[in-house]
């Protein structure tokens, strides 16, 4: 099925998505995305069904075409303190004040959003497999998100950020059970699988 151009006929429209959410290290990052509605970029589509390949070919097409894109970082600390859904959003907040043209609405992936002041929002769930701006975010917010993992890899090489991107698979944790956790590892998340000790107690 073709993703749609657009939500509102006539509106100028902010696809917004965020990536990394789930991770046990680094930030939450977040992309708003305007996009022409004659726009045309083939093979654009929701970033968890295309391949690290295809989405680096895709995040300048994307920036090329679009009329405005932002990115926002909202850090490890940051979710720490505010939690890791108030981090999403507000990483999602950031991106839209980097835009350099102002939209009227915001089309958020997911089912909940913190209002941004003064433009209407609608959440959309699974919106990356709907609309082509909510897709192109999803793209930039995911690079974005994997460029600065690989960065952290090379300060930390045991946890394999340049495989896992910070997510909880086993050979990450393993990592975090042998090593204990870097000072980017997220202190407000269950860390280590249930059979391992907490590395905070």
């Amino acid at each position: 099925m073709a993703l749609k151009k657009y939500h509102t006929k006539g509106a100028i429209e902010a696809g917004c998505d965020e990536a990394g959410r789930g991770c046990l290290a680094g930030p939450v990052v977040a992309a708003a995305v305007i996009l022409p509605t004659s726009i045309r970029i083939p093979g654009l589509d929701d970033s968890k069904k295309l391949s690290e390949k295809q989405r680096l070919k895709l995040a300048p097409i994307i920036k090329e075409k679009c009329l405005a894109y932002g990115v926002g970082i909202v850090s490890h600390e940051e979710i720490d303190q505010m939690n890791i859904l108030n981090a999403s959003f507000e990483a999602m907040h950031r991106a839209v004040r980097q835009l350099k043209e102002t939209p009227n609405l915001l089309l958020i992936d997911g089912n909940r959003f913190n209002p941004y002041a003064g433009i209407e929002h609608h959440c959309i769930i699974k919106g990356d497999g709907k609309y082509l701006s909510i897709a192109a975010a999803s793209v930039l917010a995911k690079t974005s998100r994997d460029f600065i993992m690989e960065k952290e890899h090379e300060k930390y090489p045991h946890y394999q950020w340049n495989r896992n991107k910070g997510y909880p698979t086993k050979a990450h944790r393993a990592a975090i059970a042998s090593h204990g956790p870097t000072p980017i590892h997220r202190k407000s998340f269950k860390l280590l699988a249930d059979e391992q000790l907490s590395i905070f107690d």
